[in-house]
């Protein structure tokens, strides 16, 4: 049975939302019983937009999904679907359709055809009555959480164990609907503004950021490590695209057991050439929050209406240099300065409040970090060498992104290796690309799920995390 709606689909080959075009057209070849695919998924399901159509009312339909929840009111049964744009309401009534309501069971996958109606009750205002039920698939158990609940009411550490059923539950499932708004951001408006996406190694002979927060590996009996970073990568495809950005998970082996800290996570990475400074990466990620801000607006209303979130201001972002923010911090809360060369957590989440309270700003970006606190490649500040022309952006007191200008000068770039003290070994490409040539540029690298984190207002980076890898998890 194909709806009405669907079945002007069919004439026309598309319909309104462009998700389901429906022709049963095969192109046979009788004589050797082959079929040709042209490109068109074919299904007699309609479309959610159809489904909620002002045409579709009182008209015959079919809608698919897993049911969610059933509530047995006797000659009436209200059957749930959980489809991926949400739940929607079918009616089961007694002696009026092809199965007992006893042979459905929660977290079947069920095809339901019957007739849409209007009902302000129901979720969207249009509910199914049911006519036939064709059974998918049915579970062999019952589900070992209550997904139907409207919050899960179990520990972080039974939804992460039973992390592909607590993901069906309609609140857990809107907090990667907006960590997708916040990827999809990142590339539509880098692809806006000229920039390549990129695809790089996540296994190598090195790290980027040096140090001993790295994963060792035998990769065909040589040493190898996985990726902290694709910093090198990126800065070389500079020097070909200018311009270029990556999506892509980091390893970063540092025995954090926090709720901040994830030993695997997803970096929002670019790198720009031909920069005046480090500030056109700060104007460049503050217009990427803005386009994420309107896009989650007008695209994903329902998942924040869902999770009741409050989107930041970005409107402005202020700026600070590292050494201000201390002493701004250490007057106002009365705090003594302990590291002149870090931030601690306490003091971000200090910085993050005081610009809160006197300038209402969510963001703040804090400048001129440590020279000895930040990579070798980081470009020193020619008017004080003890810092650097680099930032990190904090969220509500949580640094989400590190930033800054980096050493585009071959000579300098093997200055301050050797001042380091460091081995050249296994950098060999990487400098090869600065000795022929390297425009100023500079770049960051944003933590997706930190971020998340920050904008659903999350007290672990685990919650916003499909599959959490820490010091005690590799599984599920």
């Amino acid at each position: 049975m194909i709806c009405s709606e669907c079945l002007i689909s069919h004439r026309i080959g598309e319909n309104s939302s462009g998700n389901f075009l429906i022709r049963w057209n095969y192109f046979e070849l009788e004589d050797e019983g082959m079929e040709f695919m042209d490109g068109i998924c074919k299904t007699r399901e309609c479309a959610w937009d159809v489904l909620l159509s002002e045409s579709m009312k009182d008209q015959e339909a079919t809608v698919e999904g897993a049911i969610h929840s059933i509530r047995n009111m006797g000659d009436v049964a209200f059957v749930i679907l959980r489809k991926k744009e949400g739940l929607f309401q079918t009616v089961y009534e007694n002696d009026k359709t092809n199965v007992s309501i006893h042979d459905l069971k929660e977290a079947m996958c069920v095809r339901l055809t019957g007739t849409l109606h209007e009902e302000e009750r129901a979720p969207h205002g249009r509910e199914l009555r049911i006519s036939h039920v064709e059974i998918l698939s049915s579970p062999a158990e019952p589900l070992p959480l209550a997904i139907d609940k409207w919050k899960l009411n179990t520990s972080l550490e039974a939804k992460l164990n039973y992390r592909p059923i607590a993901l069906r539950n309609v609140q857990e499932r809107a907090k990667f609907k907006i960590q997708e708004a916040l990827v999809r951001a990142f590339r539509d408006y880098l692809y806006e503004k000229g920039f390549t996406e990129i695809h790089t190694p996540k296994i190598g002979a090195r790290g980027a950021e040096g140090g001993a927060n790295l994963f060792k590996l035998s990769y065909f009996h040589k040493p190898a490590v996985l990726a902290q970073s694709p910093q090198f990568y990126k800065q070389m495809m500079v020097g070909v695209f200018d311009r270029v950005f990556e999506t892509g998970p980091v390893f970063r082996a540092e025995k954090h057991n926090t709720k901040r800290h994830l030993n695997e996570y997803t970096s929002l990475d670019f790198e720009m050439g031909y920069i005046n400074g480090f500030e056109d990466i700060m104007e460049m990620e503050t217009g990427f929050l803005q386009y994420a801000v309107e896009l989650l607006k007008k695209d994903y209303a329902h998942e924040l209406s869902i999770l009741t979130v409050e989107l930041p201001k970005v409107d402005k972002i202020p700026a600070v240099r590292f050494d201000k923010a201390k002493e701004l911090v250490a007057e106002k809360y009365n705090r003594k300065i302990r590291n002149p060369y870090d931030l601690e957590p306490e003091e971000e989440a200090l910085i993050g409040r005081y610009f809160k309270e006197e300038y209402d700003a969510d963001f703040v970006f804090v400048t001129h970090y440590p020279s000895k606190k930040r990579p070798f490649y980081a470009m020193d500040d020619p008017s004080d060498e003890k810092f650097t022309l680099s930032f990190d952006l904090l969220f509500k007191g949580l640094e989400v992104t590190t930033g800054g200008q980096r050493i585009h000068d071959y000579q300098m770039l093997k200055d301050k290796i050797a001042a380091r003290g460091m081995d050249e070994e296994g950098m060999e490409q990487y400098l090869d690309t600065f000795k022929h040539g390297m425009p100023p540029h500079g770049g960051l690298g944003i933590g997706l799920e930190r971020l998340t984190m920050q904008i659903l207002g999350e007290e672990n980076v685990r919650e916003t995390c499909l599959f959490p890898r820490d010091m005690n998890r590799l599984e599920p």
